[in-house]
């Protein structure tokens, strides 16, 4: 088991295969102090570095200086209104308006595996397994209890942190601030990595040193976000994507959240991630519990990379699910980009013919095909299929398609309801918005108010009699819009600060029964491409669309961002018409190909009408997948270049778990003139091993190619491409 206490020193010590985690209970107060996170260590006696016998001591030695104990104290999980002026974790409201809260150790449990959190998507034991340890806190005077929890995943170096908060009182009191990990420690002149961006150029990097004072990132917008990312590193400065020390967090969350690194006067870091505190507010009733969404922690001494490795574990572990989680995925192509609105069976069935040809395993068809739906300015909420344009319904179009030898999917945007909709007209009030007031619209559309049992049901009951009506094997869930004007009909005043939340529950139970009921459909969330791609939806479905914008050079460095954290199998990718449709660049279509490569690869065109010499690629493109796709699905990622660092060129390579097989991929964006060739050196291999590049007569051994390196060379033109596969020998 990866959890000790050792009952002397009161000191719990939590140990993955490379990390440790240490948490010391100190004074009669038993106040919890965070005492070490990093590299494996051994001892556990280091109950020095929390400081107590140095002034202001603690309080029972003293208590004239109590104030400046709790504002300089590295607290496990701290608390607001008692003396402690720096962020604090958790924030409590009595009804009497009072928000002081203190907290104090009074017992803990361990045990093998974890629970799930209630109503949230949460990371399971799975074969690799995991230990739990639950310390309880309390604060007497609000009757209030707080469990923190902590889930050690030895082979993966992760601990998941989260809280149950409790009203064991007989008032009610409201949760301000509730956020699911806090660690304070001394800044080593840290720098912080966050992803940020806007729609069609998401999760794009973003590093700069900490300062004095606060700095962070955070969505308030109802989902976790184009523009900034639920996740967030503290690295040492010289860290690389191979050498130096790097801490990341990422939320098992799709909703607002907060994430921050305060310095404060002693040149101390508080690292915390949390559900957003933007216009929340849960009021907790007498014997209620709230519990916080999971916090994914991870530690590396070797690097980004093994950052990336340690996540990418993870999640394929402990997160994805279902049929298709360890599967390859079918081969799709989608209609969007192909005909936008202007379809019918005919036109559908004529791509699907030349796709089946070509081995595309897969047809999707998009936005379009429901009640009135010729624009994006009606018919969401009525989920009917509209027979005008698909004569003799769903079920004779799938069976066409069926008869081609492919599988069918199909779009919805559940959360969303048009004012032009029966379902509107039938209920305003179940769309989001603040009562007198016109709530505000994006793409023509309201938000359905999902924190209401009875809305879920209903847009449950349509989609199942669609899914039921076909064999319908793929489902891509949309959701076009940010919440805005947060108001619900339905919640009591003093309760509507908790409708973000709410609805983020509502969308997961919907989630859940759709995967419980159709186990063999395979999920694709989207959210106008990647506005919410996170732990939390990977939990329902194994795979959500990277990013509207398919264009291979754009999606260098959103698919960078996203491989930093998440697995390759996860990210939406496909090759798609050229001018393209969100930046107007035209690129090789080959080159098209090998970026949608690193990620589920589809295509998002009209494959009867690109040129001739395009078409005829894409049987070479569909073996190049099946040729790789177990590789890139199932190895281990590594960064060589980064575009967005240099400007001129991208590589990335894959090598399997048995170290017999790499594929790197080299992009060169820009040519230019009186250039060397890059040398690149690889990385995972077997350094003593020898590995024949395939379609060039040489033979390297492991070590030649990570120290000494290959040469790239110069090509003649832009956004030009090219695979190196070696295989050992």
């Amino acid at each position: 088991m990866g959890i000790t206490y050792f009952e002397q020193e009161r000191i719990f010590k939590l140990d993955t295969a490379s990390t440790s985690y240490l948490i010391g209970i100190v004074d009669e107060e038993n106040f919890p102090g965070h005492i070490y996170y990093g590299k494996r260590i051994t001892d556990h006696r280091l109950g020095h570095l929390l400081r107590v016998e140095e002034p202001p001591f603690v309080p029972s030695r003293n208590a004239g200086e109590r104030v400046s104990f709790l504002d300089t104290f590295a607290t496990e999980y701290p608390t607001h209104g008692v003396g402690d002026y720096r962020e604090a974790a958790l924030k409590i409201r009595t009804k009497d308006g009072h928000r002081a809260c203190g907290l104090h150790y009074v017992s803990h449990e361990i045990f093998e595996g974890k629970k799930k959190i209630p109503g949230l998507p949460t990371s399971f034991a799975g074969e690799s397994g995991c230990s739990t340890i639950e310390i309880v806190c309390v604060d007497k005077h609000l009757n209030l209890k707080v469990i923190l929890s902590y889930c050690v995943f030895e082979k993966e170096d992760v601990i998941t942190r989260h809280v149950a908060v409790e009203n064991d009182g007989s008032e009610e009191f409201f949760i301000e601030k509730a956020a699911s990990m806090s660690i304070d420690m001394d800044n080593r002149d840290f720098e912080m990595l966050t992803l940020h961006g806007s729609w069609a150029r998401e999760r794009h990097k973003q590093r700069r040193k900490l300062g004095i004072g606060y700095q962070g990132t955070s969505s308030g917008r109802g989902e976790s976000s184009h523009q900034n990312h639920p996740f967030m590193a503290l690295m040492t400065e010289n860290c690389t994507w191979d050498q130096g020390e790097i801490y990341g967090v990422q939320m098992m969350y799709s909703g607002n959240f907060d994430m921050q690194a305060e310095v404060n006067q002693f040149n101390c870091v508080r690292w915390q991630a949390g559900i957003g505190t933007k216009d929340f507010c849960w009021k907790l009733a007498p014997g209620e519990t709230f519990y916080t969404p999971e916090a994914l922690l991870t530690y590396s001494a070797e690097g980004i990379d093994k950052m990336t490795a340690n996540y990418h574990e993870f999640i394929r572990n402990h997160v994805l699910r279902g049929k298709y989680k360890d599967k390859k995925r079918p081969i799709l192509i989608n209609n969007w980009e192909a005909t936008y609105f202007a379809f019918d069976t005919e036109k559908l069935l004529s791509i699907a013919k030349q796709a089946a040809g070509l081995g595309i395993e897969m047809l999707v068809m998009d936005d379009g095909w429901f009640g009135k739906r010729n624009l994006d300015n009606c018919s969401l909420g009525d989920w009917q299929v509209n027979e005008q344009k698909l004569p003799g319904g769903l079920s004779y179009l799938v069976d066409e398609v069926n008869k081609l030898g492919m599988k069918f999917g199909i779009w919805f945007e559940p959360e969303m309801v048009s004012p032009d909709s029966d379902l509107y007209r039938e209920h305003p009030d179940w769309a989001i918005a603040v009562p007198g007031r016109t709530p505000g619209m994006v793409r023509t559309q309201y938000v359905l108010d999902f924190s209401r049992k009875e809305v879920v049901d209903n847009i449950w009951n349509q989609m199942e009699l669609v899914l039921k009506s076909a064999n319908v094997e793929y489902v891509k869930w949309d959701m076009n819009r940010p919440l805005s004007d947060l108001g619900s009909a339905v919640l009591e005043p003093e309760r509507q600060g908790e409708l973000a939340h709410r609805y983020m529950l509502g969308v997961y139970e919907l989630q859940e029964r759709l995967v419980t009921n159709f186990p063999d459909v395979l999920l694709e969330n989207c959210s106008g491409g990647g506005a919410r791609f996170d732990a939390g939806m990977l939990y329902y479905s194994p795979q959500i669309w990277c990013s509207d914008d398919t264009d291979a050079i754009e999606r260098l460095a959103i698919q960078e961002g996203t491989a930093m954290i998440y697995p390759l199998s996860t990210m939406g990718a496909h090759i798609s018409d050229c001018p393209n449709h969100a930046v107007g660049r035209t690129t090789p279509f080959e080159t098209r190909g090998y970026v949608a490569l690193a990620g589920t690869f589809g295509y998002e065109l009209d494959v009867t009408r690109i040129p001739d010499k395009d078409r005829e690629m894409i049987p070479d493109q569909v073996a190049l997948y099946h040729k790789y796709n177990d590789l890139v699905r199932e190895g281990d990622y590594y960064r060589l270049e980064s575009y967005q660092d240099n400007h001129l060129f991208d590589c990335w390579q894959v090598v399997s778990k048995d170290k017999k097989e790499s594929l790197v991929t080299w992009i060169q964006v820009l040519g230019g003139p009186s250039r060397h060739s890059r040398v690149v050196r690889l990385k995972g291999l077997a350094p003593d091993k020898r590995y024949r590049i395939e379609g060039e007569d040489m033979v390297l051994t492991g070590d030649s190619l990570m120290y000494a390196g290959i040469c790239m060379q110069v090509m003649s033109g832009d956004f030009l491409g090219k695979l190196v596969h070696l295989v050992q020998e």
